[in-house]
């Protein structure tokens, strides 16, 4: 008898296997230490879903509802608007300044003359670019970060 007729018979069993197939499921493991290894994995496998090996959660919606009923209205629509970790509007004036410092100064150095002098007007037109898409990404980010704050600054 094959392996696979051995194991079919292990994993097929509804009922109480036959004393016969018992006999021969034992006489082939005693000589095939792989079967014996797969039929010890598939009891244990068994056994375990048999059983309830996970433990049953205990009902946490009443708790998690009471903690929602008692936040405050004001507190849960500031909490929705904070970003932790985030940057001040003094943080958001001071790095924009910095960039826009940054990107106009980029014309006075040495090399950039030297640049446009052998490249000519090909050249600035990447550099405006590239320019614009900085400054106006910036812009997008600091008035959808400071929305709120600045819908109520100008009453809109």
């Amino acid at each position: 008898m094959n392996c696979s007729e051995i194991l079919d018979m292990v994993y097929e069993e509804s009922e109480p296997m036959p004393l016969f197939n018992q006999i021969r499921v034992w006489l082939h493991t005693i000589f095939c230490p792989n079967c014996a290894q797969e039929i010890e994995r598939y009891h244990v496998s068994r056994s375990i879903l048999q059983n309830e090996f996970f433990p049953v959660s205990p009902d946490i919606e009443e708790s998690i509802m009471a903690k929602i009923d008692t936040l405050d209205d004001r507190q849960e629509v500031k909490d929705s608007y904070s970003i932790p970790g985030g940057l001040s509007t003094r943080g958001w004036v001071i790095a924009g300044l910095i960039i826009f410092i940054s990107l106009a100064t980029a014309f006075f150095g040495f090399d950039f003359r030297h640049l446009t002098s052998e490249s000519g007007v090909s050249f600035l037109l990447p550099m405006g670019i590239t320019i614009g898409i900085v400054i106006t990404t910036y812009g997008a980010l600091f008035i959808g970060s400071h929305l709120k704050e600045l819908s109520e600054r100008f009453g809109l």
